[in-house]
């Protein structure tokens, strides 16, 4: 089996994406240059991290490692601040994203590269950067739910909030079962994985490793091992994250402080 593909293999896939956006003109869905800049982005993304995770591999260097993998969470701290439709202001979005995703991030990951030290050399590149990709991946996504939902819900039962304020309530009494929402909604990514996988789906590292000649049975420990670092890495970020918002958007005299969000963005 290669160690890639082609690049008729890759031009024959890539046809998958322009016929996507072809159905999306016919149809004026309106989702076509979207799906060819998302595709266009992805592609020149991927290769230039190939190229780079090549020479960081070669060197061996625990410095690199380090610094990509700043870069790495410093990017998804952004992109979580980024995709929300209201944002606190003052940048407050992107620190307590910041916060939340680097924090499970590194604990998680640290957990899982020294439950593999007995089995492989777990400082090298190899092992460190692809198993704090995947664990950040699913922080980020966590955290962004969690804090969108969280938002939006405020912003919209802002009454019913102030209501229960004016009762008596403190901030966390009256927005309690928002704060448990937005957990909730952000947790169900990671609930449907492990929900799906091997009955629904065979999830990405378990697919690779079959693909690539491994047993069936050892691959399907990995992603065991993997799904239960996503889990916790998911709950841990999105867990933070909607807190940190939480008391953003209260202060000392219990009071709900929707001054400090931004106007909604269309």
């Amino acid at each position: 089996m290669t160690p890639g593909f082609t690049p008729i293999e890759l031009a024959l896939a890539a046809g998958l994406v322009l016929f996507s956006a072809g159905l999306s003109l016919a149809l004026k869905l309106g989702i076509h240059r979207s799906l060819l800049l998302a595709a266009l982005r992805m592609t020149v993304q991927l290769l230039l991290v190939g190229l780079l995770l090549r020479a960081i591999f070669s060197s061996g260097s625990a410095w690199l490692t380090l610094g990509l993998i700043v870069i790495m969470i410093g990017a998804a701290s952004y992109e979580v601040g980024a995709r929300q439709r209201r944002r606190l202001r003052g940048g407050w979005t992107f620190l307590v994203s910041g916060a939340a995703v680097s924090s499970s991030t590194l604990l998680v990951a640290v957990f899982a590269l020294a439950s593999l030290s007995s089995s492989q050399d777990w400082t090298a590149p190899a092992v460190v950067i692809p198993i704090a990709g995947i664990i950040l991946g699913s922080a980020m996504n966590a955290a962004s739910i969690g804090i969108g939902s969280l938002l939006e819900t405020i912003s919209a039962e802002r009454v019913g909030i102030e209501a229960r304020l004016a009762l008596g309530h403190t901030m966390r009494q009256a927005t309690d079962p928002l704060l448990r929402r937005a957990i909730h909604t952000g947790t169900i990514p990671v609930v449907n994985q492990m929900a799906g996988a091997g009955i629904i789906t065979l999830p990405g590292i378990m697919s690779g490793q079959v693909l690539a000649g491994f047993d069936p049975l050892a691959a399907a420990q990995s992603q065991i091992f993997l799904m239960f670092l996503l889990c916790a890495a998911s709950v841990g970020s999105v867990v933070i994250a909607v807190f940190l918002t939480l008391r953003r958007l209260g202060d000392d005299r219990q009071r709900l402080r929707l001054d400090r969000l931004e106007a909604a963005r269309a």
